[in-house]
């Protein structure tokens, strides 16, 4: 079975790369529909495995200066204090019953359905935003949106493992959209570290990460993003795009079903 785990860290991999996004809002999808593991392991080895690959990419993107530190120390503030309250919930919880497992899959539903509006409308947004400055944050108010926004994902990255990547962009350039698209992937990413680690170690605490799934996921996945990387100069980004779109509609579909 192991074989089969590194195969879809491989796919998932290959979309990344493809994409920049889809790892959390396919791989635990995955492991939930296709392998049966329970919502909170899933969610749970994911997080470890986002931590650790994100954790790469942000030295990659640090050292073109493609990190925005000001904006993820704003995103830090709301949203690690929130993984560390989400996480102490769910323990004080106990014993993951049939209802709150229930509910984390409702929430892993939701979080791809979001994933799937920002991969779709993202370019209309901004283009709405560009039409209607006043609505532009500035100072003070884009500061407390953006320490507000943190707080969001990191409820929604601990429960769920998924809203990091594509929602977690498409937010930040909807508050500061004057970046450039390196500098938001770079900021994305940087944030989001501190965020998974903080979360999946959370989740090592609630004995919800599971080693072996986790290394066989890395085995697949490092090899699937490089090669991944390699085949976005010759696809097109709006055709696979559009693809990861509509596979992530129909997983929605079937986790709030």
């Amino acid at each position: 079975m192991s074989v089969a785990y590194t195969v879809s860290g491989l796919f998932v991999g290959v979309l990344v790369g493809l994409t920049g996004v889809g790892g959390g809002s396919l791989m635990t999808p995955l492991l939930t529909l296709l392998f049966g593991f329970s919502p909170a392991t899933a969610v749970g080895t994911d997080l470890a495995f986002a931590a650790i690959t994100k954790g790469f990419g942000t030295i990659a993107h640090r050292a073109h200066g493609h990190v925005q530190w000001q904006v993820v120390r704003r995103l830090c503030i709301g949203s690690l204090p929130a993984a560390v309250a989400a996480i102490l919930v769910l323990k004080s919880a106990g014993e993951l019953n049939a209802q709150w497992l229930h509910a984390i899959r409702l929430t892993i539903g939701v979080s791809v359905l979001l994933t799937v509006l920002s991969l779709l409308f993202r370019k209309q947004l901004l283009a709405w935003l560009a039409r209607n400055p006043r609505f532009q944050l500035e100072g003070r108010s884009q500061a407390v949106a953006t320490v507000a926004v943190g707080v969001v994902l990191g409820v929604l990255v601990t429960v769920s493992s998924i809203g990091a990547g594509a929602v977690g962009a498409t937010l930040i350039l909807l508050l500061y959209p004057h970046m450039k698209p390196a500098e938001v992937a770079g900021t994305d990413i940087a944030y989001a570290v501190p965020l998974t680690a903080i979360a999946g170690l959370g989740h090592v605490w609630l004995g919800t990460v599971d080693w072996n799934l986790l290394l066989a996921l890395l085995v697949g996945s490092i090899p699937g993003i490089w090669l991944g990387a390699q085949l976005s100069r010759a696809l097109p980004e709006r055709l696979v795009r559009a693809a990861l779109a509509t596979t992530l509609t129909l997983v929605a579909i079937k986790l709030v079903s």
